[in-house]
């Protein structure tokens, strides 16, 4: 029979640096695009650790960017997955009511991992939904090719 594990150590953990270098990279996809909006990341439990309105993002979009990096973060998956699956009839239906209603089922939300371990979450919102995706994936890309182990040379 295996040891019992009571404390995980050594997991990886976003920090504030690297969610500023999130939050670059997301917000100069969103102003090449044309598109100003408002952008949170959160830690692996949905803390907030940066947050950015771009002048001219939508005012009613600030809480619902920092609820689907939350969502993200919290539920381990991207929000986009959730509107599949929380219609009426859908297996999550009434799923976006729980937490408070903080639980978002609108894209722009996603889990951000490293080496196979959740460490946040990424919510963007002002966009259509494919624009809210396709900034947070370029804040993602960012951190995932500075934390990439530098190859060596042979």
């Amino acid at each position: 029979m295996s040891k019992a594990n009571y404390v995980i150590r050594n997991t990886p953990r976003l920090s504030l640096q690297g969610a500023r270098l999130i939050m670059a990279a997301a917000a100069r996809r969103a102003a090449s695009i044309g598109v100003p909006m408002d952008i949170a990341v959160v830690d692996d439990a949905g803390h907030l650790l940066v947050f950015n309105r771009m002048d001219g993002a939508k005012l009613s979009s600030i809480d619902i960017a920092i609820s689907k990096a939350w969502t993200a973060a919290c539920a381990r998956r991207a929000t986009h997955e959730y509107a599949e699956i929380a219609g009426p009839g859908r297996p999550a239906f009434g799923i976006h009511v729980s937490n408070n209603g903080r639980f978002m089922i609108v894209g722009g939300g996603l889990p951000i991992y490293v080496d196979g371990h959740i460490v946040g979450g990424i919510g963007c919102s002002s966009g259509t939904i494919q624009q809210d995706r396709e900034v947070a994936t370029s804040g993602i890309n960012a951190l995932e090719s500075r934390s990439r182990p530098a190859r060596r040379r042979r």
